[in-house]
């Protein structure tokens, strides 16, 4: 077994690597299909999706607590759940899940007690402090915020090199969102520690994050680097009034087009320049994804740094499956 120890922050390093995945909520329908990508260490990935689209599936399999109904999902190399990968994983769940009659310094005294050799009690305390959250206090009397701070203190105290948060700040009010943020950026920042954060906050997502996965139907849709997806992109305004999608849009992939009396307003996936007398400008990580997001169908886009290292291989029922 490869010892991963001394290879996580390596340049190039592999966080997370899908080929072929593919889940199923209680064996019936698929909640993801197919999906292959990867995300480079290090980075701070937006996960985003509509609702039932595989998010959580997605951060629970990456977490160890799903197994694929088929393909692969690697963390760091080893299997996601594995031994040698769970110590180096933290998750934290929409719910925040935490025992409401501990307090605040039982809770941390689980840490320590469940991550022997690698809890950093004086960050956990650092964080907790920093919410003037009292020791003495029970878990299920806290604030929203207090809660969520207790979470992040919990995962960030493992030391994990990978960070999973499913849409952690969705029940906070927009001062204590912004300050979790920034508190939760700047322990993953000192640490090195790749992220990937589940939201429907897509505004907040641009500020924060450099890596993107669109999920939607259960498959990936987008996947890469945000600046290369966004230069891959051009937002297209002008006037029409003729029937159909524009003639100097044929070179070009249309990702969604819709017109408002006789404005168009489209994003293209380039192949060069556009044609005629349209005001072209990039697209915000906003417009990005609102359009493929009501543009299901539009062809998937993975940037080179997001297509999977590892080889696959065809069964005997030809089925591809990670080698």
């Amino acid at each position: 077994m490869t010892d991963l120890t001394d290879l996580t922050f390596a340049p190039g390093r592999t966080a997370l690597e899908a080929v072929g995945l593919g889940a199923r909520h209680r064996r019936h329908r698929w909640a993801l299909r197919e999906c292959s990508f990867r995300v480079p260490a290090g980075r701070v990935c937006a996960l985003v999706g509509p609702n039932g689209a595989g998010k959580s599936t997605l951060l629970s399999l990456a977490a160890g607590l799903m197994r694929p109904a088929e393909g692969r999902l690697r963390v760091f190399g080893g299997e996601a759940g594995g031994a040698g990968v769970r110590p180096r994983v933290a998750y934290v769940a929409q719910d925040k899940p935490l025992y409401p009659d501990f307090t605040v310094a039982d809770t941390l005294r689980m840490g320590r007690h469940l991550n022997p050799g690698r809890w950093d009690a004086a960050g956990a305390e650092r964080i907790v402090r920093g919410g003037d959250l009292s020791p003495g206090a029970r878990v299920g009397t806290l604030s929203g915020g207090q809660r969520t701070r207790l979470a992040l203190a919990l995962a960030l105290g493992k030391r994990p090199e990978l960070l999973l948060l499913d849409e952690p700040m969705s029940d906070l009010d927009p001062l204590v969102r912004h300050e979790m943020t920034a508190l939760l950026m700047a322990e993953a920042a000192e640490r090195g520690t790749t992220v990937v954060i589940a939201s429907h906050i897509l505004a907040e997502l641009e500020e924060v994050c450099d890596y993107l996965l669109l999920v939607a139907g259960g498959r990936v849709r987008l996947a890469g680097e945000v600046e290369d997806l966004i230069s891959a992109h051009r937002l297209v305004v002008g006037r029409h009034e003729e029937a159909g999608t524009p003639r100097a849009f044929a070179p070009h992939t249309v990702v969604e087009s819709r017109t408002t009396g006789r404005q168009l307003t489209a994003l293209l996936r380039t192949d060069g320049p556009v044609a005629g007398a349209w005001q072209v400008s990039e697209p915000t990580l906003e417009e990005l994804l609102l359009a493929h997001l009501r543009s299901p169908g539009a062809p998937p886009l993975l940037a080179p740094s997001a297509e999977p290292r590892t080889p696959s291989y065809r069964t005997a029922t030809g089925r591809k499956e990670a080698a």
